[in-house]
């Protein structure tokens, strides 16, 4: 009988990987939120530590993925937390000591927390003369606002949205907020590296872009890219955390000044200051005709990158064109931006700014229905994208289905029978497109060994990757062998990012397969999409295909408590062909329990730029007894190609839920949706004023 090696305890993640002769690192960390480092006392050090200093690091280059803007060591920390120091000692509470002992004088400067306020021309700026990185992340023509916090702007002309609003009957508009919020994957950050005897650069991490970090590190220290090799053991949970270089050059430099490998693991309260999730502020104004047919739609997003870039600029790239929604829309136009802020750094999270627009959006499709006197579920019926559409991008719409997931979502709740306390969403997400995705296969023994750098974060990746090549073989799957990716041995592929790893490595694998069966020993596939959008026009070609889900809510409000109580959240998400029916479940549950947490419990709270809840018993994420409401269906067609699942059924449960809400009268435009915003919204029921408008809530 097979077990399942988890149950075991036989997973091997980067947390349990070791080097031998290894010391082991801590940070030492700014706690100040924007500064110059004007000294660091190292006397109080124990003997036998490794203290790594700002000089140390002076050769190394900047770097980030999308815009090379930190440095390994900040000598101008940018958020609190900043890591300015490390130290390397023989034990990890040796190092936890160390850097205890390190004393860092810092001489602040003003500092900015709001992407409004520091989106404004007199804001303090955090970084001067920001160069595009030459790296794979930086795919998209990023565009940053010279002598601003801007770091990306990215726009959508479709039409003329001026005359479409002069043309509408009714025009809505509100401005809606979602916080940081924390990832919280079981597994923190690990790593653990070491420089060779001849030269090279060997990490152990875990990370969903190995080739992207091999080219940062090679990059970083003036290696040729086969000097860096980059393996990743299986990850528990990520959730976009660990995508891109986070702790990894620090810890490489700590191995380069000690000469011997060195390992670290972040504690929980640092994965906090490590990387959040982008707070957001999306402006909506949408205009229909009195029968309710859209004509105009503007959108302003500014996402909030934090400290560094990161890749804040393909997050507001991706909140901007999943923006306009999946509706036929002829004068549409959309603002996204990417700013900076002294807060940690924000980055790739599950949804990838997705979540942010359809919050927003979606929000404001209930809006004009009741302006109108519709019904939500009659207005999105109305105006759906249809195969043959052109979407706002200027791409003809294909396998398209969101009227029937719609329907399935909308039958879930009973909607249409009594639509009191119930609330719906449509999702439209794209995958990161372009990119390019190869796989390696071969016979071992009597079965086969699949190389490819898909890293495995709990989505099961590995097990679909063996039954797709099953069924191409004719093998069992229990003959196939997926080992850890390893760049040394592994083709390139873009990342395990944008629920795009199933579609591509499929593709990518056909095609190995059918060359294998040719040469009878070994065989490879590759799959390219190509697209891209203008980033001054948001034309071109989004995404090769788009992810669609639907959802619903039904619930009720203690008024006297302002307590949400779910009878049922459900989402319909359309699959294409399923390939593992168990782990494409547990995507969904997965996806809509971390939807739950967005919508009613999760947000990283700052005073004055530091964190304030940096642990898990103030930061609430949701328990198994929340997610006991959450119901999901996967929705297939026949001759359909596979579509990525990993992300889809995160955004529609914020905005079901706050539809749901607005059913009632409670109308909230603020993310998470606690119990004190529900008792405020009840409020303003009783005495409604309007919404305020951008520059309002800017004040």
């Amino acid at each position: 009988m097979r077990v399942d090696p988890r149950a075991r305890g036989a997973v091997r993640y980067s947390v349990d990987a070791d080097m031998p002769g290894q010391l082991h690192a801590a940070l030492v960390r700014s706690t100040v939120a924007h500064g110059v480092v004007r000294g660091i006392d190292v006397s109080g050090v124990a003997p036998g530590v490794t203290v790594l200093l700002p000089e140390d690091v002076a050769d190394l280059p900047l770097y980030g993925c999308q815009i090379a803007d930190q440095a390994v060591l900040a000598e101008r920390p940018r958020h609190a937390g900043d890591v300015v120091a490390a130290v390397a000692a023989p034990t990890p509470a040796a190092a936890r000591a160390a850097a205890r002992a390190v004393v860092v004088e810092v001489d602040e400067l003003p500092a900015v927390f709001d992407a409004l306020d520091a989106a404004r021309e007199e804001a303090p700026l955090l970084h001067e003369g920001l160069s595009v990185s030459d790296n794979d992340a930086a795919y998209f023509g990023i565009r940053p606002v010279a002598g601003t916090n801007i770091c990306h702007r990215f726009r959508i002309r479709h039409g003329d949205v001026e005359a479409g609003f002069a043309a509408a009957d009714v025009v809505v508009e509100g401005t809606f907020r979602t916080p940081a919020a924390a990832h919280v994957p079981m597994e923190p950050h690990a790593t653990v590296a070491r420089f060779t005897e001849d030269g090279r650069l060997e990490v152990v991490t875990g990370t969903q872009t190995p080739f992207n970090m091999r080219m940062e590190l090679a990059a970083m220290f003036g290696l040729d890219e086969e000097d860096v090799r980059i393996v990743v053991p299986p990850m528990g949970g990520s959730f976009g955390a660990k995508t891109f270089t986070r702790q990894e050059g620090i810890v490489a430099a700590l191995a380069r000044k000690t000469g011997r490998p060195v390992k670290l693991v972040l504690g929980r309260s640092e994965e906090f200051l490590t990387l959040n999730r982008h707070p957001s502020i999306v402006h909506v104004r949408l205009g229909a005709t009195r029968t309710g047919d859209l004509v105009a739609k503007a959108v302003t997003c500014w996402a909030d990158t934090g400290a560094y870039a990161d890749c804040g600029p393909g997050v507001a790239q991706k909140m901007g064109f999943a923006a306009p929604g999946p509706y036929r829309i002829p004068n549409c136009w959309v603002d996204a931006h990417a700013v900076y802020t002294n807060t940690p750094p924000n980055g790739a999270f599950r949804g990838y700014g997705a979540m942010q627009s359809i919050w927003a959006s979606e929000r404001t499709m209930d809006l004009l229905a009741a302006r109108l006197g519709t019904g939500p579920l009659e207005l999105r019926r109305r105006n759906l994208l249809r195969d043959g559409d052109a979407y706002a991008t200027g791409e003809a719409m294909h396998g398209t289905c969101f009227e029937e997931l719609l329907d399935r979502a909308a039958a879930a709740v009973g909607y249409e029978h009594d639509p009191a306390g119930k609330g719906l969403c449509l999702v439209m997400k794209g995958m990161q497109t372009p990119s390019r995705a190869s796989i390696a296969i071969e016979r071992e023994g009597d079965g086969y060994v699949i190389r490819c750098a898909t890293t495995e974060m709990g989505q099961g990746a590995r097990r679909s990757l063996a039954l797709l090549a099953a069924e191409r073989l004719g093998c069992r799957p229990e003959q196939i062998r997926v080992p850890d990716p390893d760049t040394d041995r592994v083709p390139y592929d873009t990342r395990t990012t944008s629920s795009r790893s199933t579609f591509m490595m499929a593709g990518a694998l056909a095609e190995a397969c059918e060359a294998l069966l040719e040469d009878g020993r070994r065989g490879h596939g590759t799959i390219v999409n190509d697209g891209g959008l203008d980033p001054d026009t948001g034309q071109g070609v989004a995404s090769t295909h788009w992810h669609q889900a639907a959802g619903a809510a039904h619930l009720e409000v203690d008024e006297e408590t302002g307590r949400v109580r779910l009878h049922r959240v459900h989402c319909a998400v359309y699959a294409g062909r399923v390939v593992n029916a168990p782990g494409a479940a547990l995507q969904n549950e997965g996806s809509m329990t971390m939807g739950l947490g967005t919508a009613l419990f999760e947000s990283v709270d700052f005073n004055e730029g530091q964190v304030t809840n940096a642990n898990l018993s103030d930061y609430n994420v949701p328990t198994a007894r929340d997610a006991a409401a959450l119901t999901h269906e996967l929705v297939e067609r026949e001759g359909a190609p596979i579509h990525g699942l990993g992300e889809t059924a995160l955004p529609p449960v914020p905005a079901a839920i706050g539809n749901a809400l607005a059913s009632l009268g409670i109308e909230l435009y603020d993310l998470p949706m606690t119990p004190e915003r529900v008792l405020e919204a009840i409020d303003r029921r009783a005495a409604p004023s309007p919404e305020p408008d951008l520059e309002a809530r800017r004040r």
